[in-house]
């Protein structure tokens, strides 16, 4: 054995304990090893497993005879010993379907694949029942790896072989920044590293109608949270923010895997600051509130939803007309997603909406026509961000993708884009009137290109004003 195998065997036998946790002399030691039942069976196949083989096949054509390296990423401390819930590297179970951390996927310079991971912890060292983050009885007894191999249609070997079976085969390149550990293992190549994670967001681009069935699921999800928000809306008014945020956590958890991003839950002045999670404020009568919100599903695909209500249920006649705005602006948006149009066509459009509507309120220090100058965009001063971004298993998906396939591309088929622009007056903007001062709206779906022009997979949730107030009287509990 060499000292590198020692070493990590060692480690491996070496349970993660506190302080406060109690000793554990060795009769009681070796009595826990005894008397456990093995349960060691292969799994049916996933659904998603024959899309990840054929996934690894494209990556690896795109980089052929090189070694590719994709973690999964491992726990991320909290505070003191508590760790957040583990989510994995997008790309990792893009093309692998894992969802355990610490593992990695390897693509051989073959193209064959190999899934290194950690299984469940063994009954033949104390690690199953000392160990706070992989014991079994700790912490819920992972896969193991016949069940990992056989779901997931991959050769699977534990993570404990696997730095003596990367770096050592020519080209090797690695997705950094989600494993320190594996970081460390090759050295890195910034050009090559930075290449791949390209390739793997743009490979990610178009969506098959799995994945277009996944985020429309998610929406369908969504929808309901921000049902359940309505018909809580009593306590919504008693506890502001925070109830609505819990609320759709609650829907999250059930129907998914979790939130896809922090909850923005801004109410009053809170909707002008475009992530506002820390969620505290109150929901007070007269006023709207915006609220931007997803779930992810148990694949991982995401929706990413933003409506904007009046908390008396109905818009006063300003907000309504501000409502409306924003609204006209987001269905010119949605119009101009087609296939062939640039990506930011939907952009825009918006804004050519907006920035009229501003003109007519009276805002812009320039006309219109120079206002939507790209030399000068001074109506920015009030939409702020960028009508869209593309949507998929990040909420913000492939996000290293070379600008000329994706911001400063055209659309095809099967590329799912939000559209949601927004209004948002600073409670502090000495250049409007002080009844705008303190209100955001922002509206935003989630949009699948089709062969014919486009698809709205979040539509369940009514958009025009008429609409949300039916609805929230509909629902409000």
């Amino acid at each position: 054995m060499s000292e590198q195998q020692s070493t990590r065997t060692e480690a491996a036998a070496t349970p993660r304990t506190e302080s406060h946790d109690q000793a554990v002399p060795e009769a009681w030691s070796a009595f826990m090893r005894q008397g456990w039942a093995d349960h060691d069976e292969p799994l049916p196949a996933l659904p998603i497993a024959a899309q990840t083989a054929a996934r690894r096949r494209r990556l690896a054509e795109s980089f052929p005879g090189e070694q590719l390296v994709l973690p999964a990423g491992g726990y991320k401390v909290r505070a003191n010993d508590t760790d957040y819930r583990f989510r994995p590297d997008t790309a990792h179970t893009y093309y692998s379907g894992n969802q355990t951390s610490d593992a990695v996927l390897v693509i051989e310079p073959s193209g064959e694949a190999v899934l290194y991971a950690r299984p469940r912890s063994s009954r033949d060292t104390d690690e199953f029942f000392r160990d706070r983050q992989y014991g079994a009885l700790w912490a819920g007894e992972r896969a193991s790896l016949l069940e990992l191999s056989s779901s997931l249609g991959i050769e699977c070997r534990h993570v404990d072989s696997l730095a003596d079976a990367i770096g050592g085969v020519g080209k090797t390149r690695v997705m950094r920044g989600i494993d320190s550990r594996i970081d460390h293992l090759v050295t890195a190549d910034t050009g090559r590293d930075a290449e791949l994670n390209r390739v793997a967001s743009e490979q990610r681009l178009i969506k098959d109608q799995w994945e277009i069935d996944e985020l429309a699921a998610a929406c369908d999800a969504t929808t309901l949270g921000f049902e359940d928000s309505v018909r809580e809306w009593a306590n919504v008014l008693k506890y502001g923010e925070r109830w609505i945020e819990g609320t759709f956590f609650r829907r999250a958890r059930a129907m998914g895997n979790d939130i896809g991003y922090d909850s923005i839950v801004g109410g009053g002045s809170h909707a002008t600051t475009l992530h506002w999670i820390d969620n505290n404020g109150a929901i007070t009568p007269g006023e709207l509130v915006l609220l931007d919100m997803g779930v992810e599903g148990h694949n991982l695909y995401t929706a990413d939803v933003t409506r904007t209500l009046p908390v008396n249920g109905t818009f006063s006649p300003l907000q309504r007309d501000l409502y409306t705005l924003v609204y006209n602006a987001q269905e010119a948006g949605i119009a101009a997603v087609k296939p062939g149009a640039a990506y930011l066509a939907a952009h825009h459009a918006a804004m050519e909406v907006l920035a009229h509507g501003l003109g007519d309120l009276g805002l812009l220090p320039v006309s219109v026509e120079e206002a939507l100058d790209p030399n000068s965009k001074v109506y920015s001063r009030w939409t702020l961000h960028g009508t869209s971004h593309m949507l998929g298993m990040d909420v913000h998906d492939c996000g290293a993708a070379a600008p000329e396939a994706y911001t400063r591309a055209d659309l095809r088929a099967g590329m799912v884009l939000t559209v949601e622009p927004g209004l948002y007056f600073q409670a502090d903007d000495l250049l409007v009137p002080e009844e705008l001062r303190g209100i955001g709206i922002r509206i935003e779906d989630d949009i699948v290109v089709t062969a014919d022009g486009s698809t709205n997979l979040s539509a369940a949730l009514p958009r025009s004003a008429d609409d949300v107030e039916a609805w929230m009287g509909q629902h409000i509990g």
